[in-house]
């Protein structure tokens, strides 16, 4: 069996069997019989007690996959079946990589309801005067202890026919196996065993192994255990499927960085018959954000051919309380800087601040942004104080007419050669319409605000399906339309081009991702992401 690292082992095979339900999702639309839609049988990881409360990250699968493979089966066409079963069991046997073992023979007879990994420490022997080394823990709940065992068997055994020299030890009363596996000329600790005839568990480090038999024995040691992690989890909705649980500053550690205002985060995953549900829940002391059970009125002026909106309530309070070193600020502030320079504003100082009630922010093509606000108390001072900035800065502020509607237009004229020639360049233009200010990059795209008339994104079936999944009472969203915004997304974000290549098929079916916020509850941050398949 080679393997290039046992990170990368841990990592594969959670990710595989996460991506294998992920990627089940697609095809799944009606009822089913083996009642998936309402969640795992399993609340919640039964494997936190291996894991100790300091680590870093957990992540875990509660039904076994084949149950999602039955549920996929079921609900395609019976001419799509074997095309569908192909791809699945591609899936599967990349659990185990380029080895020599296979799924359906090795692992399906004996695999139970459960695949949680781990990274434990960032040090398993707590001393960096010989640098670090992170613990990884695997554990996979078996429901035929024999067949488990005699897995293990077959897998030492063609390890030490390949040269791996076995050490066996008994800590506890269990029996743990371990050797270092020559790779590349690395050699690669891998330690494997099977607990109280439960659960089969591997480690990259024997001592790894140890110490999860000692959390489960002392059991306020264990992540099980961990009240943060109990107030994290109890602050989801049931009916999950799978579960991701980070300690926030000793991942920072992990990625060397400064410690977050937060402490720890929870995914939880479901089943929707369109697609996945992924609500998250942050332990983070926080202003209560202003919620609504309406919809954002400020959607009927985006046009629906928009691949990018975000839109919601109290801009100002959403963008102060926003950390510059958070994923979202990292994606959002190339836009906003691109704006800036355009309209030479400060787009927070000048616009964000006064925007306290319904917003809209919408890509709608190549370059072109429009955004909604509402107006409200101080508003309209501060839009005549944005026509005043561009006259101080030798742009024109002057109106033309579009669609029989008044638009303030900022023209910058540049002058041409020596010819005596000026150029103007629109950098852009607004217009009142009822109780909203609309702001765009072009007359273009101004054009399209106000021929949209009933094509606007709020009317789109599209959009609407998009955020069904997702609970009605929150603080607005952020909607992606995939097929229009992947081009834009991958130049954005170079990873994601990564992301698509490990997370195969799941990609080719993605129609649209919506992010949204249920605001913070008793020192509890959550939200919800709804991932729309096709």
């Amino acid at each position: 069996m080679k393997f290039r690292s046992f990170q990368k082992l841990v990592l594969a095979i959670a990710g595989v069997l996460l991506l294998i339900g992920v990627t089940s999702f697609a095809w799944i639309f009606g009822q089913s019989p083996l009642g998936l839609f309402k969640g795992s049988a399993l609340n919640a990881p039964t494997a936190a007690m291996f894991v100790p409360k300091q680590a870093p990250i957990m992540a875990s699968l509660l039904v076994n996959p084949d149950r999602l493979e039955t549920l996929r089966q079921l609900s395609v066409k019976p001419g799509e079946r074997s095309a569908t079963r192909a791809e699945f069991e591609q899936f599967k046997q990349g659990i185990l990589g380029s080895s020599d073992l296979n799924y359906k023979r090795d692992v399906q007879p004996w695999l139970g309801n459960e695949v949680t990994a781990a990274i434990t420490t960032l040090d398993i022997d707590r001393d960096e005067s010989n640098g670090k080394e992170a613990g990884y823990l695997l554990a996979l709940a078996t429901k035929d202890t024999e067949r488990s065992r005699e897995f293990l068997q077959l897998f030492w055994q063609k390890r030490a026919i390949a040269g791996t020299e076995l050490v066996f030890d008994a800590y506890q009363g269990t029996k743990i196996i371990y050797g270092k596996i020559e790779s590349e000329s690395v050699p690669i600790t891998v330690a494997s065993a099977v607990v109280g005839n439960q659960y089969v568990l591997f480690a990259n480090s024997p001592k790894v192994l140890r110490d999860a038999i000692n959390n489960v024995q002392a059991s306020d040691l264990n992540l099980q255990n961990s009240s943060q992690y109990q107030k994290t989890l109890a602050s989801l909705n049931s009916g999950r499927v799978g579960v991701v649980f980070a300690n926030l500053p000793e991942l920072a550690k992990l990625k060397r960085k400064e410690a977050p205002t937060a402490s720890t985060a929870a995914i939880s995953l479901s089943l929707d018959r369109k697609g996945l549900v992924a609500e998250t829940a942050i332990v983070r002391e926080g202003s209560a954000s202003k919620l609504s059970d309406k919809a954002v009125a400020a959607l009927n002026h985006v046009p629906a051919i928009a691949s990018i909106a975000a839109a919601g309530i109290d801009l100002n309070q959403l963008w102060s309380g926003l950390s510059s070193e958070s994923s979202v600020a990292k994606f959002v502030n190339p836009a906003i800087d691109r704006l800036n320079q355009r309209w030479n504003l400060d787009l927070p100082k000048d616009i964000f601040t006064w925007v306290n009630g319904e917003y809209a922010l919408a890509f709608i093509s190549e370059s072109e942004w429009v955004f909604v606000a509402e107006k409200t108390e101080g508003a309209e001072a501060a839009i005549a104080h944005l026509d005043e900035l561009a006259k101080a800065q030798k742009i024109s502020a002057g109106t033309i007419e579009i669609s029989n509607q008044p638009v303030s237009v900022w023209t910058k004229f540049s002058p041409i050669g020596a010819a005596n020639k000026i150029e103007a360049e629109v950098v852009g233009v607004h217009t009142a319409i009822g109780k909203y200010e609309i702001f765009a990059t072009s007359v273009d795209a101004m054009n399209a605000v106000l021929n949209a008339k009933k094509e606007t994104l709020a009317n789109r079936k599209e959009f609407a399906s998009a955020i069904a999944g997702l609970q009605k009472t929150n603080n607005g969203y952020l909607y992606l339309d995939w097929n229009t915004a992947q081009p834009i997304l991958e130049q954005q974000l170079p990873i994601l081009k990564i992301a698509e290549l490990a997370g195969g098929s799941i990609f080719e079916h993605l129609k649209s991702i919506v992010i949204t916020n249920y605001g913070n509850r008793s020192g509890v941050q959550r939200g919800g992401i709804f991932v729309q398949l096709s």
